[in-house]
């Protein structure tokens, strides 16, 4: 079970680097991007997850052009060498840790290839550890940083070419690893006594021209919380990347009033609110501009969207092994895919936020309201809005 980095003084356990600090079948190590051109033009997300407790990695590459969701994905036997970030035509380079990436598809059947370079543009933000529980087992406690950034280099739809540039490609990077489900469904036990409880993630990471804001929410369907944050984090990276050379400001006790598109869950607008003791409430309102289903065709699971003409395409869930390589391409035309069916989704929805003082920005705000929910009125998993 060596590996050539059993070489080097980088071990946090007592057992080899193949070989993770826990047996629970659902560790994970996992990057993800967010692309967007400021507007409701182009938006792509991207992902690559280590899964070493079920021997698998997997990749994708999701693309928004034009009302047309493409997704590029790859899953192949993870190995003993854990530095190779490269899944099928998809690959990961870390240019300057904490700082500099870079994201790569080669040319493929689908129409979809990119080299592009990520540039962060406040350091990594460490998030407090994320833990969530059910029947007393442990079904998510993870360990999060996000950053926020610039993009250039090229992406190619379809046979057109796309420049990106820093000035009007923005987004948001993260990396997390820990426990969380993945691979194929596990027997319920217990679990299947009763309905899955409701839940409600939303995060918003937006970029304004000189500083972050980082508003992050997790409640249950009663709208207890399991996490919260909301910070603003001036924009540099100084020498080191660190978190000490960037000025960090907490903005307060986040509350969020959302309001959604009659027939979905999908958002139509909303407000935040911060609130603190020694000050007068600040607000971000927010305008969506476009949504990117991020779980459709990706393996975040949620959808219930078949591929049209490809009955046979495989069930594909994060860590789910697929073989020793697959890759696969999938595209859907979102005017032609049913409310109903994306009522459990993830969502990436591109957004415009201003501050009551006038500050314009962009970014997206990532969510998914799964089940039943008491502040926003919804009774169960398919009642809409």
């Amino acid at each position: 079970m060596l590996s050539p980095y059993d070489d080097l003084p980088l071990h946090q356990t007592i057992e080899p680097i193949r070989r993770v600090g826990t047996s629970d079948r659902n560790f994970y190590d996992r990057y993800y991007f967010n692309l967007h051109s400021c507007s409701d033009e182009v938006v792509l997300a991207a992902g690559m997850g280590f899964y070493p407790n079920v021997g698998v990695v997997d990749g994708f590459l999701a693309v928004l052009v034009d009302g047309v969701h493409r997704v590029v994905r790859a899953s192949r036997v993870l190995g003993a060498d854990r530095a190779d970030t490269s899944v099928g035509p998809l690959r990961i380079e870390v240019v300057e840790g904490l700082r500099r990436l870079r994201l790569t598809c080669e040319p493929n059947e689908w129409g979809i290839d990119c080299d592009l370079v990520w540039t962060g543009a406040i350091p990594a933000h460490h998030e407090p550890r994320h833990t969530l529980y059910r029947n007393e087992r442990v079904v998510m406690d993870m360990c999060r940083f996000c950053q926020t950034g610039t993009w250039s280099g090229h992406l190619t739809v379809d046979g057109a070419t796309i420049t990106v540039t820093p000035g009007r490609y923005w987004g948001v990077r993260d990396r997390s690893w820990g426990v969380r489900p993945v691979g194929a469904p596990e027997p319920p036990g217990i679990d299947g006594a009763a309905p899955p409880p409701g839940h409600f993630w939303n995060w918003a990471p937006i970029q304004f021209a000189d500083a972050t804001v980082l508003y992050a929410v997790q409640e249950d369907q009663h709208g207890a919380r399991s996490f919260e944050e909301a910070l603003r984090i001036d924009h540099g990276l100084g020498t080191s990347g660190g978190a000490e050379t960037s000025a960090v400001r907490h903005l307060g006790v986040p509350r969020h009033d959302w309001t959604f598109t009659p027939g979905t869950r999908q958002l139509s607008g909303g407000r935040l609110t911060f609130t603190r003791p020694d000050a007068e409430p600040t607000t971000i309102e927010v305008e969506p501009l476009v949504p990117m289903v991020l779980s459709l065709g990706t393996g975040y699971g949620g959808e219930a969207v078949p591929q049209s003409g490809a009955a046979d395409v495989r069930p594909w869930r994060h860590g789910m092994y697929q073989g020793p390589l697959a890759v696969e391409g999938l595209s859907w035309k979102m005017s032609e895919i049913p409310p109903a069916a994306l009522l459990s989704s993830t969502y990436d929805h591109v957004s415009r936020f201003t501050t009551d003082t006038g500050e314009v920005g962009y970014g997206i705000v990532n969510y998914v309201i799964a089940g039943p929910n008491d502040r926003y009125g919804f009774t169960g998993f398919t009642d809409p809005a």
